[in-house]
């Protein structure tokens, strides 16, 4: 295959190809050999062109095998176009453009995914000849060059729009002011699919917002009107999604006069025969509230759209749920059943970081779009909604027989979904409401099961809050005992569903479970020995948060009998390249900072294997080979995390563990590691040891200060704010607590001072859009250097007084916060003058102050505004005062100035 200036392929060379394209697309081939086959010839520099020849010249070939050379031609330009030699990228160019018009449909689409990767690759500039063969067949009137470019132009649109928002040479104006009016005019097409394939091209503008889309807005509104009662499904999609986009993007396109009309079209869009076209309408409304557009708009249409949402809510019969819900727990989970798990990695601040549970895995489908709907509107309108709502749910919950279950379910969905936004409505109502609900549990359909799970967890609130009164505490008691029941359900759907409720009563209940924790256990841990591996990790949830809801209550040894040897047995069972010990690992960390000192018996295995994992991936991530594991970053991510949470529960008793390892020397790569979530779990258990083992780090002190400061100079700090966060809690920590005296901690400490102090405080400056943890510990870490070195930072403070101030005001009363004053007063002892500007900043920070625990803190405030009121004799003091809030003064008066 030699290089030639006018390339020609060689007749031997196109039968071997077209032999090996043959037997890879047959079903019954060798995959793996062939791939490595064609795989051999990529080495040669024009084997791409021999692709592009055999899709676009060898006529006489199967389509398939055409269709094949095609897209194996698009896999290898993806990754080698810009390497390629420039004739042999313009050859595959010149190929594939009198593609766009050929009669087979198979590769007019094919040939569009080729062009659009070129276009990725070299942009449109480096292919100016595209853009005229585009408009030629576009102008051309003839079906299959109309249809091919679109497909083309469309791909390109859905890849890689802002390329045709670049000036051109060659071209009059921009590509998309060339083919925006063309694509209009194809909105009258009679052809379907020239209809949906322009709209779907304009729409990947819409959030882009060019200027040429923005001028022709009225033309755009007007073709949506004509095209919302298109005759094809995929067109009226089409049309809902412009709408919806376009209401987030820029909602004064639609207001007045066009959107009553929008409302209208989307009401009756909702209502549409295709499911497609439906979900795509039911977005609106969610988009609308989330939007806050006028509340009164969408007002008028609630007795019409209520209706029409709870309708759809009720189980379509085509979908998979239906199916799914028939598994029984004896079945074992597939692979394709196990959904990819995240662990979030360890963050230290009041933020918290823990998302709701993740439903973006399951199929998004009209019944969850409505329900969430239905949710936001809640929100919105409150009670005003339950007229219209309630008499359509009590009809729908009032149906007994087996063919009306999916209505009643629909109906359970439906009280969910209006827990939170209509409660005030419903709360007279509540306890017969829950009361309806918890027989329920029993049905004899298991989705009826699940779904009622869910709703009792949305009232999880009420429910608990009724222990106070007997009725409440009996009705409590029930619900309890029914949601454990289902746990141990035979049904995987129901399983699942009552363990994610159990935890959300859980959390709400916390110190009420207590009466029932050997119950709970006995139920958790009697699923945990059935439960399939997909809905095991749900169990290891519920466990976590139960040992976070009653923390110390479970440090009993009848408690710990039950709990325990299950889970030793399984983390013994489990291997350290087993993915499923992540969620174990995840479990035992909540347990041993729920028990304290209670774990020390299971603490030295536990902390051992997490060294040894954490070890062998670090070799796996240099050598594979070696270690016989592939390298994942989650193994070290959750064993850290666990060290941490040892290290939370034991306190100053980790020290045994930790003084006879190598944790200081493995933590130290951590926190240099290219990932930013092992970073981020490697800085917290760094901040967590120099609070309970500050003298195991010692010796390396300067290491660990030199690395945090490094993680605070991230450039993007919204990319990075969490290693950031974590970093800047660490080095306050490691401040405080590292030495045996201020004077040998500041010894260590002043050299990165300087480094520290300008990452902080451009962070206090800028602290509007930064996360609030993020400026919280800043103030704080920047309070712990300043009491450590007051002589580096106070020369500094006038630049930095105001914004510190006013986040130490934010901060809760803890010791932290103590720590943080004592550095603001150990720099205004040495630089009163640095503050003046700034005093009344700080008598906010002061009167922030809920409950002073420290007298001797209390004691230095006094002394620092009395300072105040003697260098202010003037009347200024007065002045000063005269600007502070009445509560801020009252605040103020017990300091006695």
């Amino acid at each position: 295959m030699a290089t030639q200036a006018l390339w020609q392929p060689k007749e031997e060379g196109l039968r071997e190809i077209c032999g090996l394209l043959e037997q890879h697309i047959s079903p019954t081939s060798d995959k793996t050999r062939i791939w490595q086959q064609l795989q051999h010839y990529t080495q040669f520099p024009d084997f791409n062109n021999y692709l592009a020849f055999i899709f676009a010249r060898a006529q006489g070939t199967p389509v398939e095998i055409r269709q094949a050379a095609g897209l194996l031609l698009k896999n290898n330009l993806r990754s080698a176009f810009k390497s390629m030699d420039p004739a042999y990228q313009q050859y595959i160019k010149s190929e594939l453009l009198p593609c766009l018009g050929a009669e087979d449909k198979h590769i007019r689409t094919t040939v569009g995914t080729i062009t659009s990767v070129v276009v990725q690759q070299g942009g449109t500039i480096g292919w100016p000849e595209l853009l005229q063969a585009l408009i030629q067949c576009l102008d051309s009137n003839d079906i299959n060059h109309m249809e091919g470019a679109m497909d083309t132009l469309s791909k390109i649109c859905e890849d890689i729009p802002q390329e045709l928002d670049y000036d051109v040479p060659g071209l009059a104006g921009r590509p998309i002011d060339v083919f925006l009016p063309r694509l209009f005019q194809f909105f009258q097409s009679p052809h379907a699919s020239l209809r949906k394939l322009s709209l779907g091209s304009i729409n990947q503008f819409i959030m882009l917002m060019p200027t040429a889309l923005y001028l022709s807005m009225d033309q755009f509104l007007r073709g949506l009107f004509v095209l919302a009662c298109d005759p094809a499904a995929e067109v009226r999609k089409l049309v809902c999604s412009a709408f919806v986009q376009l209401i987030e993007v820029n909602p004064s396109f639609l207001e007045q006069p066009h959107m009553k009309n929008v409302m209208e079209f989307m009401l009756q869009a909702n209502k549409d025969s295709d499911d497609e076209v439906a979900l795509e309408a039911c977005e609106f409304w969610s988009v609308y509230c989330e939007a806050q557009l006028n509340p009164e708009l969408l007002r008028e249409f609630l007795q019409h759209l209520i209706p029409i949402l709870l309708s759809n809510m009720v189980y379509a019969d085509d979908d998979e749920s239906l199916i799914d819900a028939e598994e029984d727990d004896s079945q074992p989970d597939r692979d394709q059943d196990m959904r990819p798990r995240f662990h979030s990695s360890r963050f230290h601040g009041s933020d918290d970081m823990k998302d709701d549970d993740d439903d973006s895995l399951n199929v998004w489908n009209l019944r969850k779009c409505s329900a969430a709907g239905l949710d936001i509107i809640s929100n919105i309108y409150r009670e005003e909604i339950l007229p219209t709502l309630m008499p359509l749910v009590e009809a729908k919950l009032s149906t007994s027989d087996d063919e009306t279950w999916k209505e009643r379910e629909a109906a359970v969905l439906a009280l969910g979904a209006i827990a939170e936004g209509c409660v005030e409505g419903l709360y007279p109502h509540l306890a017969e409401i829950v009361a309806y609900l918890i027989p329920v549990l029993d049905d004899k359909f298991p989705l009826l099961r699940s779904i009622t799970c869910w709703t009792l967890s949305r009232f999880s609130k009420f429910i608990v809050q009724s222990i106070a009164n007997q009725k409440g505490a009996e009705q409590f008691n029930k619900v309890l005992m029914g949601l454990l029941r289902r746990i141990l359900d035979t049904n995987k759907r129901v399983q699942e569903a009552a363990c994610s409720a159990f935890a959300t009563l859980e959390e709400e209940a916390a110190k009420e479970l207590a009466p029932y924790l050997e119950t709970i256990l006995q139920h958790l841990m009697c699923a945990f020995g059935r439960y399939q591996r997909r809905n095991l990790r749900i169990v290891y949830d519920a466990i976590s948060t139960l040992a976070d809801a009653v923390r110390v209550k479970l440090n009993q040894p009848r408690y710990l009998e039950i709990l325990m040897p299950p889970l030793i047995a399984k983390w013994q069972q489990l291997s350290d390249s087993d993915k499923d010990i992540f969620p174990l690992l995840e479990c035992l960390a909540s347990i041993a900072q729920a028990l304290g000192t209670g774990f020390s018996q299971f603490a030295g295995p536990v902390f051992r294997r997490c060294i040894n994992i954490i070890q062998s991936q670090q070799l796996a991530k240099v050598d594979p080979a070696s270690t016989g594991v592939q390298y994942d970053k989650e193994f070290v991510v959750c064993s850290l995390d666990l060290v941490s949470g040892l290290a939370e529960g034991l306190g100053s008793g980790i020290e045994s563990l930790v003084s006879q390892s190598n944790l200081s020397d493995v933590l130290l790569q951590c926190c240099v590691d290219d990932a930013p979530d092992v970073r981020q779990s490697a800085l917290a258990l760094l901040g967590d040891l120099a609070r309970f083992c500050p003298v195991y780090l010692r010796p390396s002190l300067s290491n660990f200060l030199k690395i945090a400061a490094k993680q605070l100079g991230a450039s993007d700090l919204k990319e990075s704010f969490s290693v950031t966060n974590n970093a800047c809690w660490a080095i306050g920590e490691l401040a405080i607590n590292v030495g045996s005296s201020i004077s040998e901690v500041r010894e260590e400490v002043s050299p990165v001072v300087m480094t520290v102090f300008s990452c902080l405080v451009p962070i206090l400056l800028h602290a509007e859009g930064i996360n609030r943890s993020l400026v919280e510990n800043s103030a704080i870490t920047l309070g712990r250097l300043a009491w450590v070195c007051p002589e580096i930072v106070s020369p500094h403070m006038e630049h930095f007084m105001q914004p510190w101030c006013a986040a130490l005001s934010m901060i809760r009363d803890d010791v932290e916060k103590e720590d943080a004053f004592r550095g603001l007063f150990a720099i205004v002892r040495l630089n009163p003058s640095g503050a003046l500007n700034s005093l009344e900043y700080m008598c906010r920070a002061i009167a922030s102050w809920h409950v002073m625990r420290s007298e001797d803190l209390h004691n230095e405030i006094c002394q620092v505004l009395h300072v105040y009121k003697q260098m202010l004799s003037d009347g200024s003091w007065e002045r000063c005062l005269s600007a502070l809030e009445p509560p801020v003064k009252d605040k103020l008066s017990k300091y006695q100035v």
